[in-house]
Protein backbone atom coordinates (compact mmCIF):
# COMPACT_ATOMS: atom_id res chain seq x y z
CA UNK A 1 0.00 0.00 0.00
CA UNK A 2 1.22 3.57 -0.67
CA UNK A 3 2.75 5.55 2.16
CA UNK A 4 0.44 8.22 3.55
CA UNK A 5 3.00 10.93 2.86
CA UNK A 6 0.38 13.44 1.69
CA UNK A 7 -1.73 13.47 4.87
CA UNK A 8 -2.64 17.07 5.67
CA UNK A 9 -2.92 18.20 2.06
CA UNK A 10 -6.27 19.23 0.59
CA UNK A 11 -7.17 18.86 -3.08
CA UNK A 12 -10.24 20.03 -5.01
CA UNK A 13 -10.97 18.85 -8.56
CA UNK A 14 -13.53 20.96 -10.45
CA UNK A 15 -15.28 19.01 -13.20
CA UNK A 16 -18.14 19.80 -15.56
CA UNK A 17 -20.05 16.49 -15.65
CA UNK A 18 -20.14 13.11 -13.95
CA UNK A 19 -17.43 10.88 -15.55
CA UNK A 20 -15.00 13.76 -16.18
CA UNK A 21 -13.41 13.17 -12.80
CA UNK A 22 -12.56 9.58 -13.77
CA UNK A 23 -11.55 10.14 -17.39
CA UNK A 24 -9.43 13.26 -16.87
CA UNK A 25 -8.02 12.94 -13.36
CA UNK A 26 -9.05 9.57 -11.93
CA UNK A 27 -5.54 8.24 -11.59
CA UNK A 28 -4.19 11.31 -9.85
CA UNK A 29 -7.19 11.49 -7.53
CA UNK A 30 -6.82 7.84 -6.57
CA UNK A 31 -3.08 8.26 -5.98
CA UNK A 32 -3.48 11.44 -3.92
CA UNK A 33 -6.23 9.92 -1.79
CA UNK A 34 -4.32 6.67 -1.23
CA UNK A 35 -1.34 8.70 -0.04
CA UNK A 36 -3.45 10.50 2.56
CA UNK A 37 -4.59 13.70 0.85
CA UNK A 38 -8.15 14.89 1.47
CA UNK A 39 -9.67 15.00 -2.02
CA UNK A 40 -12.97 16.60 -3.02
CA UNK A 41 -14.55 16.38 -6.47
CA UNK A 42 -16.83 19.30 -7.31
CA UNK A 43 -19.20 18.40 -10.15
CA UNK A 44 -20.87 21.35 -11.84
CA UNK A 45 -23.82 19.63 -13.58
CA UNK A 46 -25.63 16.29 -13.62
CA UNK A 47 -24.71 15.60 -17.25
CA UNK A 48 -28.35 15.68 -18.34
CA UNK A 49 -27.53 16.18 -22.02
CA UNK A 50 -25.33 13.12 -22.34
CA UNK A 51 -25.96 10.27 -24.72
CA UNK A 52 -26.37 6.70 -23.45
CA UNK A 53 -24.43 3.55 -24.29
CA UNK A 54 -26.59 0.41 -24.36
CA UNK A 55 -30.33 -0.05 -24.68
CA UNK A 56 -31.23 -0.56 -21.02
CA UNK A 57 -31.38 3.11 -20.09
CA UNK A 58 -31.55 4.70 -23.54
CA UNK A 59 -34.95 6.20 -22.72
CA UNK A 60 -33.51 8.41 -19.99
CA UNK A 61 -31.95 10.95 -22.37
CA UNK A 62 -32.96 14.61 -22.37
CA UNK A 63 -35.29 14.52 -25.36
CA UNK A 64 -37.17 11.52 -24.00
CA UNK A 65 -37.72 10.98 -20.24
CA UNK A 66 -35.06 13.57 -19.27
CA UNK A 67 -34.06 11.44 -16.28
CA UNK A 68 -30.43 10.80 -17.16
CA UNK A 69 -29.05 13.41 -14.77
CA UNK A 70 -30.61 11.78 -11.75
CA UNK A 71 -29.39 8.35 -12.85
CA UNK A 72 -25.85 9.63 -13.27
CA UNK A 73 -25.76 10.73 -9.63
CA UNK A 74 -25.55 7.04 -8.73
CA UNK A 75 -22.81 6.38 -11.27
CA UNK A 76 -20.81 9.30 -9.93
CA UNK A 77 -21.23 8.20 -6.32
CA UNK A 78 -19.88 4.75 -7.18
CA UNK A 79 -16.93 6.17 -9.14
CA UNK A 80 -15.94 8.46 -6.27
CA UNK A 81 -16.26 5.57 -3.82
CA UNK A 82 -13.79 3.61 -5.95
CA UNK A 83 -11.39 6.56 -6.08
CA UNK A 84 -11.85 7.10 -2.30
CA UNK A 85 -12.67 10.78 -2.70
CA UNK A 86 -15.47 13.03 -1.47
CA UNK A 87 -17.92 14.58 -3.92
CA UNK A 88 -20.39 17.45 -3.98
CA UNK A 89 -22.36 19.27 -6.66
CA UNK A 90 -21.74 22.94 -7.26
CA UNK A 91 -24.64 24.77 -5.63
CA UNK A 92 -26.31 21.43 -4.81
CA UNK A 93 -27.51 18.66 -7.12
CA UNK A 94 -29.41 20.10 -10.06
CA UNK A 95 -28.48 23.75 -9.47
CA UNK A 96 -26.77 24.01 -12.86
CA UNK A 97 -27.80 22.04 -15.93
CA UNK A 98 -25.60 20.45 -18.60
CA UNK A 99 -25.40 22.99 -21.43
CA UNK A 100 -24.84 20.46 -24.20
CA UNK A 101 -22.38 20.90 -27.03
CA UNK A 102 -21.64 24.29 -28.56
CA UNK A 103 -24.60 25.69 -30.47
CA UNK A 104 -27.14 23.25 -29.07
CA UNK A 105 -30.61 24.41 -28.04
CA UNK A 106 -29.95 23.19 -24.49
CA UNK A 107 -27.52 26.06 -23.95
CA UNK A 108 -30.50 28.43 -23.84
CA UNK A 109 -31.97 26.71 -20.80
CA UNK A 110 -32.08 29.18 -17.88
CA UNK A 111 -30.22 26.72 -15.65
CA UNK A 112 -27.60 25.85 -18.28
CA UNK A 113 -24.15 26.04 -16.75
CA UNK A 114 -22.96 28.41 -19.47
CA UNK A 115 -25.55 30.89 -18.17
CA UNK A 116 -24.48 30.54 -14.52
CA UNK A 117 -22.91 33.99 -14.29
CA UNK A 118 -21.59 35.18 -10.95
CA UNK A 119 -23.68 32.67 -9.01
CA UNK A 120 -21.42 29.77 -9.98
CA UNK A 121 -18.30 31.77 -9.13
CA UNK A 122 -19.75 32.59 -5.72
CA UNK A 123 -20.71 28.95 -5.11
CA UNK A 124 -17.22 27.72 -5.93
CA UNK A 125 -15.57 30.52 -3.95
CA UNK A 126 -17.59 29.34 -0.96
CA UNK A 127 -16.23 25.82 -1.42
CA UNK A 128 -12.67 27.11 -1.72
CA UNK A 129 -13.16 29.10 1.49
CA UNK A 130 -14.35 25.98 3.30
CA UNK A 131 -11.79 23.59 1.85
CA UNK A 132 -8.71 25.86 1.65
CA UNK A 133 -7.18 23.65 -1.07
CA UNK A 134 -3.48 23.36 -1.60
CA UNK A 135 -4.16 22.08 -5.11
CA UNK A 136 -7.01 22.60 -7.57
CA UNK A 137 -7.35 20.47 -10.70
CA UNK A 138 -9.53 21.51 -13.65
CA UNK A 139 -9.23 22.10 -17.41
CA UNK A 140 -7.35 24.61 -19.54
CA UNK A 141 -8.97 27.59 -21.28
CA UNK A 142 -10.24 25.42 -24.15
CA UNK A 143 -11.84 22.97 -21.74
CA UNK A 144 -9.69 20.18 -23.12
CA UNK A 145 -11.84 19.56 -26.18
CA UNK A 146 -13.97 22.67 -26.45
CA UNK A 147 -17.10 21.65 -24.55
CA UNK A 148 -18.78 24.84 -23.27
CA UNK A 149 -19.24 23.42 -19.76
CA UNK A 150 -15.56 22.48 -19.52
CA UNK A 151 -14.61 25.98 -20.58
CA UNK A 152 -17.02 27.38 -18.00
CA UNK A 153 -15.50 25.15 -15.30
CA UNK A 154 -12.09 26.61 -16.15
CA UNK A 155 -13.46 30.15 -16.00
CA UNK A 156 -15.17 29.83 -12.63
CA UNK A 157 -12.23 27.98 -11.11
CA UNK A 158 -9.86 30.83 -11.82
CA UNK A 159 -12.43 33.50 -10.96
CA UNK A 160 -13.31 31.83 -7.64
CA UNK A 161 -9.64 31.44 -6.74
CA UNK A 162 -9.08 35.13 -7.39
CA UNK A 163 -12.11 36.01 -5.29
CA UNK A 164 -10.80 34.16 -2.24
CA UNK A 165 -7.29 35.50 -2.68
CA UNK A 166 -5.77 32.51 -4.43
CA UNK A 167 -5.23 28.83 -3.77
CA UNK A 168 -1.99 26.91 -3.51
CA UNK A 169 -1.80 25.86 -7.15
CA UNK A 170 -4.09 25.28 -10.13
CA UNK A 171 -3.23 22.59 -12.66
CA UNK A 172 -5.00 21.76 -15.92
CA UNK A 173 -5.58 18.14 -16.94
CA UNK A 174 -4.41 17.42 -20.50
CA UNK A 175 -3.45 14.45 -22.67
CA UNK A 176 0.03 14.36 -24.21
CA UNK A 177 -0.29 13.63 -27.91
CA UNK A 178 2.88 11.56 -28.22
CA UNK A 179 1.90 9.15 -25.46
CA UNK A 180 -1.78 9.03 -26.45
CA UNK A 181 -1.05 8.06 -30.04
CA UNK A 182 1.61 5.54 -29.02
CA UNK A 183 -0.90 3.66 -26.86
CA UNK A 184 -4.00 3.56 -29.06
CA UNK A 185 -5.67 0.15 -29.52
CA UNK A 186 -4.31 -1.87 -32.41
CA UNK A 187 -7.51 -3.88 -32.94
CA UNK A 188 -11.11 -3.00 -32.07
CA UNK A 189 -14.42 -4.83 -31.90
CA UNK A 190 -16.99 -4.59 -34.66
CA UNK A 191 -18.87 -1.32 -34.29
CA UNK A 192 -15.92 0.51 -32.76
CA UNK A 193 -13.63 2.63 -34.92
CA UNK A 194 -10.05 3.76 -34.60
CA UNK A 195 -9.57 7.52 -34.25
CA UNK A 196 -8.53 9.45 -37.31
CA UNK A 197 -5.15 11.20 -37.11
CA UNK A 198 -5.49 14.24 -34.87
CA UNK A 199 -9.10 13.47 -34.00
CA UNK A 200 -8.56 13.07 -30.25
CA UNK A 201 -7.91 16.09 -28.05
CA UNK A 202 -4.27 16.28 -27.02
CA UNK A 203 -1.43 18.73 -26.45
CA UNK A 204 2.21 18.66 -27.50
CA UNK A 205 3.73 19.53 -24.13
CA UNK A 206 2.96 19.42 -20.43
CA UNK A 207 4.55 20.63 -17.22
CA UNK A 208 4.18 17.55 -15.08
CA UNK A 209 2.57 14.14 -14.89
CA UNK A 210 1.53 11.34 -12.56
CA UNK A 211 2.77 7.81 -13.23
CA UNK A 212 -0.02 5.50 -12.12
CA UNK A 213 0.91 2.42 -10.14
CA UNK A 214 -1.24 -0.69 -10.49
CA UNK A 215 -3.60 0.36 -7.70
CA UNK A 216 -4.18 3.88 -9.03
CA UNK A 217 -4.53 2.64 -12.60
CA UNK A 218 -7.01 -0.06 -11.63
CA UNK A 219 -9.01 2.47 -9.61
CA UNK A 220 -9.15 4.82 -12.61
CA UNK A 221 -10.37 2.07 -14.96
CA UNK A 222 -12.98 0.86 -12.47
CA UNK A 223 -14.16 4.41 -11.78
CA UNK A 224 -14.59 4.90 -15.51
CA UNK A 225 -16.49 1.59 -15.69
CA UNK A 226 -18.87 2.88 -12.99
CA UNK A 227 -20.10 5.46 -15.54
CA UNK A 228 -21.55 2.66 -17.65
CA UNK A 229 -24.10 4.81 -19.49
CA UNK A 230 -21.24 6.95 -20.79
CA UNK A 231 -18.11 4.77 -21.01
CA UNK A 232 -17.63 1.32 -22.54
CA UNK A 233 -14.47 -0.43 -21.37
CA UNK A 234 -13.10 -2.66 -24.12
CA UNK A 235 -12.14 -5.65 -21.99
CA UNK A 236 -14.86 -8.12 -22.93
CA UNK A 237 -17.07 -7.57 -19.89
CA UNK A 238 -20.75 -6.66 -20.08
CA UNK A 239 -23.00 -5.02 -17.50
CA UNK A 240 -26.67 -4.62 -16.68
CA UNK A 241 -26.44 -1.11 -18.11
CA UNK A 242 -24.83 -2.26 -21.35
CA UNK A 243 -25.39 -6.03 -21.77
CA UNK A 244 -22.89 -6.30 -24.62
CA UNK A 245 -19.15 -6.84 -24.58
CA UNK A 246 -16.42 -5.34 -26.71
CA UNK A 247 -12.71 -5.96 -26.92
CA UNK A 248 -10.09 -3.45 -27.98
CA UNK A 249 -6.54 -4.76 -27.82
CA UNK A 250 -3.53 -2.52 -27.36
CA UNK A 251 -0.67 -1.61 -25.03
CA UNK A 252 -3.05 -0.46 -22.25
CA UNK A 253 -6.74 -0.67 -21.34
CA UNK A 254 -9.09 0.82 -23.91
CA UNK A 255 -12.50 2.45 -23.84
CA UNK A 256 -15.03 4.23 -26.00
CA UNK A 257 -17.63 6.91 -25.38
CA UNK A 258 -21.00 6.93 -27.15
CA UNK A 259 -19.29 7.79 -30.46
CA UNK A 260 -17.57 4.35 -30.23
CA UNK A 261 -14.15 5.76 -31.11
CA UNK A 262 -11.53 3.61 -29.39
CA UNK A 263 -9.26 5.41 -26.96
CA UNK A 264 -6.52 4.45 -24.51
CA UNK A 265 -6.51 4.69 -20.72
CA UNK A 266 -2.95 5.90 -20.30
CA UNK A 267 -0.70 4.76 -17.45
CA UNK A 268 0.32 8.40 -17.02
CA UNK A 269 -1.84 11.51 -16.51
CA UNK A 270 -0.50 14.84 -17.73
CA UNK A 271 -0.98 18.33 -16.36
CA UNK A 272 -0.16 21.89 -17.36
CA UNK A 273 0.51 24.68 -14.88
CA UNK A 274 -2.46 27.00 -14.50
CA UNK A 275 -1.83 29.55 -11.76
CA UNK A 276 -0.24 30.50 -8.43
CA UNK A 277 2.69 28.45 -7.07
CA UNK A 278 4.81 27.24 -10.03
CA UNK A 279 5.68 23.57 -10.41
CA UNK A 280 8.94 22.04 -11.56
CA UNK A 281 8.97 19.96 -14.71
CA UNK A 282 7.90 16.47 -13.80
CA UNK A 283 7.48 17.32 -10.10
CA UNK A 284 4.78 15.89 -7.86
CA UNK A 285 1.46 17.70 -8.05
CA UNK A 286 1.81 18.95 -4.46
CA UNK A 287 5.56 19.56 -4.54
CA UNK A 288 6.65 22.89 -3.07
CA UNK A 289 3.34 23.49 -1.30
CA UNK A 290 3.54 23.75 2.48
CA UNK A 291 0.93 21.90 4.52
Amino acid sequence: MPQRDLAGYRVVAVHAHPDDEAISTGGALADLAARGADVLVVTCTLGEEGEVIGDTFAGLVADRADQLGGFRIGELARACEILRVRQRFLGGAGRYRDSGMAGSASSAHPRAFVNSGDAAVADLAGIFTEERPHLVLTYGPDGGYGHPDHIRAHEITHAAAERVGGVGRILWAVRLREELEANLPTTVSEGWTAPAPGELDAVDSCDTWVDLDDLAYSAKVEAMRAHATQIWIGDGFASATNPHSAVAAGPVASYALSNLIAQAVLRREHYQFGAYTPIGHGAGLLSGLAK
